[in-house]
């Protein structure tokens, strides 16, 4: 239905914003979309302990990858290169039905810490490249950040699987929402100190968390600030005559 020129500017832009969001949140070139798929592996990660799930992750965690792409109209070549390297993912994804948990626990976490190390990159050097501040860049910002946390989350999980003792030390191993959990916490300095790494490179890689989530929302804030333009008609009284 067209919209009704009698109908109030504002009351059409709220029957509108549903819609814009629900179509920011499923376009295959939206970083809502990214953002769904990082939520989605967060809950299968922290949820399905069996040995399948984690090819599962894999998986979602490819397409995730892949969409990032998209949004952020990367490079055809940086497009090819990554594809060639999911490809090779996608393989080691299936090979992990067919290896023993131990093993496929270390590999999968590896390759999973690698391509979230990526992703971030690749959607911050979009979004310092864009002119304007809008749906996008906040959705955009978001990802990232969640990213970074995932990021960190698989590389302690690599390291547990790959040293010598145990990560958490007399915390024992624990299954991989407590790395989740660690990671999230030390990501936005909360904390809480029920979980900490036993030795290096653990504690290394934490204070390093610490610092590029301080860092990042620093940085992010500041960049929304500065390039935030009201729309136009706000910041005036309805009343105020036109300078013009």
């Amino acid at each position: 239905m067209a919209d009704d020129p009698d109908i109030p500017v504002q009351e059409r832009r709220r029957r509108h914003g549903p819609r814009r969001l629900l179509q920011a949140l499923s376009s295959p070139d939206s970083y809502g979309l990214v953002l769904l798929l990082i939520l989605v592996t967060y809950a299968l990660s922290a949820s399905i302990t069996a040995a399948w799930a984690v090819s599962l992750v894999l998986f979602v965690q490819i397409a995730t990858i892949w969409v990032t792409l998209q949004a952020s109209q990367a490079h055809r070549h940086l497009r090819r290169v990554t594809g060639a390297i999911l490809v090779v993912t996608a393989i080691a994804a299936i090979l992990n039905l067919f290896i023993s948990r131990e093993t496929a626990g270390g590999v999968m976490a590896v390759i999973s810490g690698l391509l979230y190390a990526v992703a971030p990159v690749i959607i911050v050097r979009r979004l310092v490249l864009r002119r304007t501040v809008d749906t996008q860049t906040v959705l955009g910002a978001i990802a990232a950040y969640l990213m970074v946390g995932m990021g960190f989350a698989f590389a302690y999980r690599a390291l547990g699987a790959w040293q010598a003792g145990p990560f958490f030390g007399s915390q024992g191993e624990g299954p991989f929402p407590q790395y989740l959990f660690f990671s999230f916490t030390t990501l936005t300095t909360t904390g809480y100190g029920n979980l900490v790494p036993d030795a290096n490179p653990g504690q290394t890689l934490a204070v390093l968390e610490m610092l590029i989530g301080q860092l990042f929302l620093v940085t992010a804030v500041a960049r929304v600030v500065s390039a935030w333009q009201p729309a136009p008609g706000r910041g005036r009284s309805p009343t105020e005559p036109d300078s013009n």
